[in-house]
């Protein structure tokens, strides 16, 4: 293999054309040019030529030299504030911001999700609160500011997507530029001397390439070829998954719902909104938009660790739901577990609590029933101490005839550490030794002012407590089917031993959730593709020299600087040099017909 000269190829002109002055500035010229022209549209990324302050340009004078003027001026920073926001430096900036806005909107609360807990922290905070109110910080996600940051991330991406879109297809429709004149001045570059024909060599350069996948074609004594185009792609793809992902969340936002449902074992439930015990949505969502189905809740199993540092930590935690979609679906039987929920379309049933319902049974004096029912508690620990009302609002009597309503404020424990061993805690969350702890009260509930009312608390502003002979307050520890008896034949109230237990169902909607995960996991793979894949141009030069032989010369550029482009350039010279192998120097000493040819190297990689 001859040696590479590159001086000699560098500043021969080519036929007809006329010969520049050859200095060193014109030949750096030269060369700055060619290389541009062969890296050209290597990225679809704009490029800004014109700084602020030089659109207008020269002034003439007079009120039309004004006129003219102050358009250009007006033209030139329209379009540079257009080219800024549509950047990928001012779309980060405006997804970071987008980021930085939703930090309040975790931390502080929200109008839209708990308007109690709003007017608690306005409550506390008599200065702060007024602030938050007028920063827009009670309702982060409709507030100006962020839908101002939310819309300019929009306009950005979909600015940066649409003309470099239209730029990649118009480069996937065109070719690859041609050769530079000087190979010699791209980063990679290779040449050898051999006895092929050039129009051999070109056919087995570009054979060779585009079995390697490569974009080739001819181009007059060349053989032009690119590749790496799906680094564009995925560009393109992260974009456009972005913009996905922000429509699904707003989507999401606009048409979502969530409520709450205390569900007891035997009790059901159907997907209206008046079944709910709690129910919020988006600013768009309609009661059309719920998801038609019903379940009832069957069994509740829950099991515990019983011994060593996680005692009472839930080993089974499993709602047995009988269910049905639509309004004559048929009846199928499921289990929901803890980030195991039902899935019916849209909408997610998911298990969040779990509590108690002891069954009372409520008898005036004449032993009469007037209230049978089990009556949920609200845990107050890890062991399910419970506290809960029971409210008889309805058909009782007193001893005199009079009408009246019974309440009883209550504690719960499923294991009761025993009468003389403390207050009425729970040792446990199973239910080895139930308690159920009452107090009684008779006169008005309240519930006929229309008012709403807490269910697990008593409203005893109307109403008396019970006492007994000694004039004690009366309140019992009751065991499973024990019975508590009211004074002055008010009647009693008995703890059956069924005792249920209820689960507490999360039922949330949110739409756009499924094109949000797609729009992910494509912007994972997209940023994958732009950041791996290198996109490169590859030339195969070959030229008669002015000895007859063959002169062959490969090159390679990329979008950037990279190790891995002269060590591919050496492969692909490898391939192509089996097939047009270095002709040796008739000067040379003979050397051993079987020796095997070298293979030149490209500039730059490791081969030697």
């Amino acid at each position: 293999m001859s040696s590479t000269d590159t001086g000699n190829a560098a500043g021969a002109a080519g036929p007809g054309e006329p010969a520049d002055e050859d200095t060193p500035a014109s030949r750096e010229t030269r060369d700055a040019r060619e290389i541009g022209e062969a890296g050209a549209q290597l990225s679809t990324a704009p490029v800004e030529t014109v700084m602020p302050g030089s659109f207008g340009g020269a002034r003439t004078p007079g009120a039309k030299g004004w006129i003219a003027w102050t358009a250009r001026e007006v033209t030139g920073w329209a379009r540079w504030i257009w080219r800024q926001l549509t950047s990928m430096r001012v779309a980060l900036i405006l997804l970071f911001l987008l980021s930085l806005g939703a930090i309040p909107g975790s931390l502080i609360p929200q109008s839209g999700t708990d308007a109690q807990k709003v007017q608690a922290f306005k409550d506390a905070h008599s200065w702060l609160g007024p602030v938050y109110d007028r920063l827009g910080l009670f309702h982060v996600y409709s507030s100006v500011w962020f839908s101002a940051i939310y819309i300019l991330l929009f306009v950005s991406l979909i600015g940066c997507i649409v003309p470099r879109t239209w730029q990649f297809v118009g480069q996937l429709r065109g070719r690859p530029p041609g050769a530079p004149k000087r190979l010699t001045r791209l980063p990679a570059y290779t040449t050898w001397r051999t006895a092929a024909e050039p129009e051999q060599v070109r056919e087995i350069a570009l054979k060779v390439l585009r079995q390697k996948r490569f974009r080739a074609h001819l181009d007059k004594d060349a053989v032009a070829a690119e590749k790496g185009y799906l680094r564009e792609t995925g560009n393109l793809l992260f974009h456009i998954a972005l913009i996905v992902m922000l429509v699904a969340f707003a989507w999401g936002q606009l048409f979502k719902s969530e409520g709450d449902k205390l569900v007891v074992e035997g009790d059901g439930f159907s997907n209206t909104l008046l079944s709910y015990d709690d129910f919020k949505s988006g600013n768009l969502f309609s009661t059309d938009d719920l998801t038609p189905f019903s379940f009832r809740l069957d069994k509740f199993t829950g099991t515990y660790e019983r011994t060593g540092p996680n005692k009472g930590t839930p080993r089974t935690y499993q709602a047995a739901l009988t269910y049905s979609e639509g309004a004559y679906g048929k009846d199928r039987k499921t289990l929901v577990k803890v980030n195991e929920p039902l899935v019916i379309g849209d909408t997610k049933v998911y298990l969040t609590a779990h509590g108690y319902a002891p069954t009372v049974t409520v008898r005036d004096g004449r032993g009469k029933v007037v209230f049978h029912d089990a009556v949920a508690m609200l845990p107050q620990d890890g062991n399910v101490t419970s506290v809960g009302a029971i409210k008889v609002m309805d058909g009782y009597k007193s001893a005199q005839g009079r009408t009246e309503q019974l309440g009883f404020s209550a504690v719960f424990v499923p294991t009761f550490a025993g009468a003389g061993k403390g207050t009425m805690f729970s040792q446990f969350p199973a239910l080895d030794y139930p308690v159920l702890a009452l107090n009684g009260y008779h006169g008005s509930l309240g519930v006929d002012a229309g008012l709403p009312q807490n269910v697990y608390q008593l409203d005893t502003s109307h109403m008396k407590q019970f006492k007994d002979a000694k004039g004690q307050i009366l309140k019992a520890r009751l065991l499973p089917g024990e019975t508590m008896t009211l004074p002055d034949g008010a009647g009693s109230i008995t703890f059956d031993k069924n005792i249920k237990e209820w689960a507490n169902f999360q039922v949330t909607q949110q739409p756009g959730s499924v094109w949000a995960l797609a729009g992910a996991f494509t912007a994972i793979f997209g940023l994958a593709g732009s950041l791996f894949i290198q996109r490169r141009r590859v030339w195969v030069r070959a030229t008669t020299g002015d000895d007859g032989v063959t002169v062959v010369e490969m090159a390679g550029l990329g979008r950037s600087e990279s190790a891995k482009l002269p060590e591919e350039l050496g492969d692909l010279a490898a391939l192509v040099h089996e097939h047009a192998p270095t002709k040796p120097d008739e000067d040379a000493a003979p050397t051993d017909a079987d020796a095997e040819t070298p293979v030149p190297a490209a500039e730059g990689s490791k081969k030697q």
